[in-house]
């Protein structure tokens, strides 16, 4: 009888075996349209090379004399102190705009919302207009027992050119951070405090590594936005970043279009180093995003993907 009903159930289990369903093993779809349109736009890119090198009217000798100017390396400079400066300002300015903001106190909570409409709400160009007017309108401030003087700062269009600008970037520098520490969910703070965790101490270990992550991409975005920027000091007025020295250059020169060019080389080398930094810097703060997936879920996913995916462990089965 035991016999009989073994023999019954191992028929059962190979019938099972033979019936079930052969792996599905996913390919990635083919996109001929794609590598169709891809070819299209290189081919374009290449007549509008070919026909840039021939154009006399970009004026590509007068490119190359100019291009390692020591008066345009000097003008480079400028510009990235501009930029360094400028952000500095707006990065701790706008940390303490972002607290103010997500104070309690509705004093703080309306000045922080009065300083962003204003800041934001208003052109830049416009702003740094009225910063190369400051010592037009102020020639020193009354402080009720003394009066300051405001000569110094005002007769400095290199200093009147980082404090228009970093005051406008406080105002986006605190939307930014405010917006990463609210990503942190309330459990972790709460968390932190059941620990005993003082709030500094919250911050620093518990709510800013995980912040960063949301914070980096759009501070990395908003520096190389920042040094582009730069160009409109013009407007203090400061000529000496690099648009404006290059414009100097090019109305002596009454050739334009390779000035314009060289100015524009050096922002796209100066950008794509920034670039880099940014790369390296979102992936030393992505340490330890990991997601968890099953041997077999991950195997679908590279067979479906092509390649096995970023930031991926396995999870164990009888776990």
């Amino acid at each position: 009888m035991s016999t009989t009903a073994a023999s019954a159930g191992a028929q059962e289990y190979s019938s099972k075996l033979e019936s079930r369903p052969e792996r599905i093993e996913a390919k990635p779809l083919r996109h001929p349209g794609r590598w169709i349109a891809a070819a299209i736009l290189l081919a374009l890119l290449a007549l509008f090379i070919v026909d840039a090198a021939r154009r006399e009217a970009y004026g590509w000798d007068t490119y190359r004399a100019y291009l390692f100017d020591t008066r345009i390396l000097t003008a480079a400079g400028h510009t990235l102190a501009i930029t360094v400066l400028s952000m500095i300002i707006g990065v701790i300015l706008g940390v303490i705009l972002a607290v103010m903001r997500m104070s309690p106190n509705p004093v703080f909570k309306s000045i922080a919302w009065l300083y962003l409409w204003v800041f934001r709400g208003t052109p830049i160009y416009v702003q740094l207009v009225f910063w190369g007017l400051l010592g037009a309108i102020y020639q020193s401030v009354n402080l009720g027992f003394t009066e300051v003087s405001l000569e110094a700062l005002t007769s400095s269009a290199f200093a009147l050119a980082v404090i228009g600008l970093g005051l406008n970037e406080a105002g986006y520098m605190a939307e930014i951070v405010r917006s990463g520490v609210n990503s942190v969910p309330e459990g972790q703070i709460e968390a932190s405090k059941a620990l005993g965790m003082s709030w500094g101490m919250t911050m620093r270990r518990t709510v800013l590594p995980q912040a960063m992550r949301i914070i980096i991409p759009p501070t990395g975005n908003e520096f190389i936005s920042l040094l582009k920027t730069s160009s409109l000091v013009v407007a203090v007025p400061y000529s000496l970043e690099l648009y404006g020295r290059s414009q100097d250059i090019a109305a002596a020169l009454f050739e334009p279009v390779p000035m314009l060019l060289v100015a524009a080389t050096w922002y796209l080398v100066i950008t794509s180093i920034l670039m880099v930094g940014q790369f390296y810097l979102e992936r030393y703060f992505d340490r330890g995003v990991t997601r968890e997936l099953t041997a077999r879920q991950l195997a679908a996913l590279t067979d479906a993907e092509g390649k096995a995916p970023n930031n991926v462990t396995v999870a164990e089965r009888n776990r």
